[in-house]
């Protein structure tokens, strides 16, 4: 059989269609993006006109002052950043330990909790909706940031990466500490949290994008206004009829302001956790 050589003219027309196809994926999402960014930078009047523009016409930044000030959207945004960062504290932490627990060796019924957690991962969102809110009805938890703090406070798929790391820590470690006097809680905080920062990277950023984007649950619990996260407020800023006042008409360039604001925080956090991210998957995905 003739060996396949990366230089011929075959290897390289492949390699060029490949090329083609990410550049194409690449520009359906930078494009919506820059143009996102040149409206939200323009004035209100070269904002409504009905052109794609990729570079700001009549630069301005009224459209961040109406809606952060004007339409008080800092007020979506603090509780949204309530509900993310106490969120994904509690969802890291509970699914590190509840992991950390999943790999002792002693532990009776070891192998059917993990199979119960996968089992709860097979349970699609949707059924449980209900069941859910009358749960945090009857605890009195609608219309409060609590509902929606606790809303996913564990999930199965954290705790399976976080176990898939804490297993590639050779256990000896551990029991050599054990030996010096550790106690079970010094281990897991001194010993495998800080091995295990590629999947605490990962687990953080998956909980961190979802709380931030979370849409549903908002809808579900929460029905007072000075209690709507950045979501539900977008929404009424983009999609709702009656997010206009009777004042002032909310122009293009008020509502992408909103978009941009609302993305900030993901494209801040993103870079400082790449690596470790990247890294982490591959590590999760390869143990057993």
């Amino acid at each position: 059989m003739k060996s396949f050589n990366r230089t011929s003219w075959q290897s390289r027309i492949f390699d060029t269609i490949n090329m083609l196809i990410l550049l194409l994926l690449v520009l359906t999402m930078i494009i919506p993006f820059l143009n996102t960014l040149a409206l939200a930078f323009s004035s209100n009047l070269a904002s409504m006109q009905p052109e794609i523009v990729l570079w700001p016409k009549e630069f301005s930044t009224e459209g961040f002052s109406t809606v952060w000030n004007r339409m008080q959207l800092y007020l979506p945004f603090t509780n949204n950043v309530i509900v993310t960062l106490v969120g994904t504290i509690g969802h890291v932490l509970l699914s590190s330990m509840a992991g950390y627990v999943l790999i002792q060796q002693g532990l009776p019924g070891k192998k059917w909790m993990v199979s119960a957690i996968l089992v709860t991962m097979m349970i699609p969102g949707e059924a449980i909706m209900i069941p859910m809110y009358v749960v945090n009805k009857d605890l009195g938890l609608l219309n409060t940031l609590s509902a929606l703090i606790l809303s996913g406070f564990v999930s199965g798929f954290s705790v399976l990466l976080m176990r898939n790391f804490f297993l590639s820590v050779p256990y000896e470690m551990a029991e050599s500490a054990r030996i010096d006097g550790a106690g079970d809680l010094r281990i897991f905080l001194t010993m495998y949290m800080p091995l295990a920062k590629a999947g605490l990277a990962t687990v953080t950023l998956f909980e961190f994008v979802s709380r931030w984007n979370q849409f549903t649950p908002a809808v579900l619990y929460i029905n007072d206004s000075s209690k709507y996260t950045l979501q539900i407020a977008l929404k009424s800023l983009i999609v709702d009829t009656d997010a206009t006042s009777s004042n002032f008409m909310i122009t293009t360039n008020v509502r992408m302001a909103g978009i941009v604001i609302a993305l900030l925080p993901l494209m801040i956090i993103y870079p400082y956790v790449q690596k470790h991210f990247v890294k982490g998957i591959f590590l999760g995905a390869n143990k057993e």
